[in-house]
């Protein structure tokens, strides 16, 4: 059986999206979420290890932003991230 890598619980969500990373911005889902990182379906390119902002809308009124650090990507599907700052 293969280790559990996250360090935190998570849950599965549906979340309206925004990130910017060095070669693209674009619309998001956050999809899976969980207090030290995230999945975010999406377009676009990213690397791993790449500094990616993003937004997460949480309510009509309620928007957080963070600083996350890619640490797995599916090309033109999504990737993962670990929060680094609120």
């Amino acid at each position: 059986m293969e280790k559990e890598r996250r360090s935190a619980p998570r849950a599965r969500v549906k979340l309206s999206a925004r990130w910017e990373g060095v070669l693209s911005r674009e619309n998001a889902t956050v999809t899976d979420l969980s207090r030290s990182g995230c999945f975010v379906l999406t377009g676009g390119n990213v690397e791993v290890k790449e500094l990616v902002w993003l937004e997460i809308q949480l309510t009509d009124q309620l928007k957080v932003n963070f600083w996350a650090e890619v640490v797995d990507a599916a090309s033109e599907i999504g990737f993962a991230l670990k929060f680094n700052s609120s």
